[in-house]
């Protein structure tokens, strides 16, 4: 959060204080099932997890990947049962805390309240993205632009990334977050390799040509830059992204 606004002393505390337990789930642990008791959020502290939907035939559309610094949960907020399943993709920590807890942050920080509001916004147009991706473009779009919004996410909380990301997510997976069996996902990656856009290094990516893939899938960074102008006090917008 601290990339996006300068946080006051107060409101860094508050953050601290939804991080005191910490839990542990090994690969493919079930954090949470669809259905269950919307009444925790969850901060990642380290590792990938994911949200998903399982459809009647037995088939996981994969909606959304969780990173270090995620908050997960906000739109559970709404619900008295949590609408997705939240499963871990590697060994992951996570810190849970009550939903209740928000009612602090609400009261305390208004510039904060607003953040969080802001970062559950960021992830519904992120969604979206997605629809339109799975919706109307063909597979190597769709993984081109599933590539560099990950790359994209990482670089907040990673600024040493560069062209070169850590990718510990299995085809399979891939394959249910875009709407492709996994086979199509690795021939669609060979191809993209073999046209020099990426390189495939054991589960590490390196972008080749960013430039080519941003123009392939239409790819707008919604990381990069979010409206902080209208928060209670003030805030500088941020910086534009660079070209």
């Amino acid at each position: 959060m601290g990339y996006y606004l300068d946080l006051s002393d107060p409101d860094i505390a508050h953050l601290a204080s939804l991080q005191k337990h910490e839990q542990n789930w090994r690969q493919r642990d079930i954090v949470r099932e669809s259905g269950a008791p919307a009444d925790l959020l969850y901060v990642v502290k380290s590792g990938w997890c994911y949200s998903y939907t399982i459809m009647v035939d037995g088939r996981r559309q994969v909606l959304q990947i969780h990173h270090p610094g995620d908050v997960i949960g906000i739109p559970d907020v709404a619900y008295e049962r949590a609408v997705t399943g939240l499963q871990a993709a590697t060994d992951i920590c996570l810190c849970p805390f009550p939903k209740n807890r928000l009612d602090e942050i609400f009261r305390d920080s208004p510039r904060l309240t607003a953040l969080l509001m802001t970062l559950g916004m960021m992830d519904h147009v992120v969604l979206l993205d997605r629809i339109r991706t799975i919706g109307r473009m063909n597979a190597d779009e769709r993984v081109a632009h599933f590539l560099l919004e990950i790359v994209s996410r990482l670089r907040i909380t990673s600024p040493d990334i560069t062209d070169t990301f850590d990718l510990p997510l299995s085809q399979e997976l891939i394959g249910d977050a875009l709407g492709l069996t996994n086979v199509y996902v690795s021939r669609t990656m060979s191809l993209m390799e073999r046209a020099g856009l990426i390189q495939r290094m054991d589960r590490a990516i390196r972008i080749c040509d960013e430039r080519a893939l941003k123009d392939m899938a239409d790819f707008q960074d919604r990381y990069y830059r979010i409206d902080t102008s209208w928060f209670p006090g003030g805030a500088a917008p941020a910086l534009e992204p660079n070209a």
